[in-house]
Parts: C-alpha cells; structure tokens; sequence
C-alpha cells in the first residue's frame, strides 16, 4: 500500500514516453533522473522506462517526468 504523502508514480509505455518528448522537444538524456533504486518506483520498472509522477496541492495535480537509470 502506497504512502499518503508520496507521489504517484507511473511507468509510461513506449509511445507516452515518445509523446511527451516531442511535446517538450526534449531526448531521453534531457529528461531528469531517478534511480531504479528509489523506493517510490512501481514494481517492474526498468532502466530506460520514462516515469510520470504526480504531485497533488492545493491548485491541483502537477506532472512531472523521469527516466529511470542505475
């Protein structure tokens, strides 16, 4: 069971993950990092996978994108 404070984490197919690097005009390398290691990470995530997380406050819900590394 996830924790109450802790952002969403989900992992994005292939075709998201090129989606949203063409919004942002961006490559892979461009995108910030997480570690497989990080604990907020779903299971079966593996090195390479784009990573949505969604932060909630009170304006809303904010995204926020990672690619997953060693």
């Amino acid at each position: 069971m996830p924790h109450i404070l802790q952002p969403k984490h989900i992992i994005l197919k292939q075709n998201e993950a090129e989606k949203i690097l063409a919004k942002f005009n961006i490559s892979l390398a461009q995108l910030p990092k997480i570690h497989l290691s990080d604990p907020a990470l779903p299971k079966g995530t593996i090195v390479g996978d784009v990573v949505k997380i969604e932060r909630k406050d009170e304006e809303g819900t904010h995204e926020y994108f990672r690619v997953v590394i060693l």
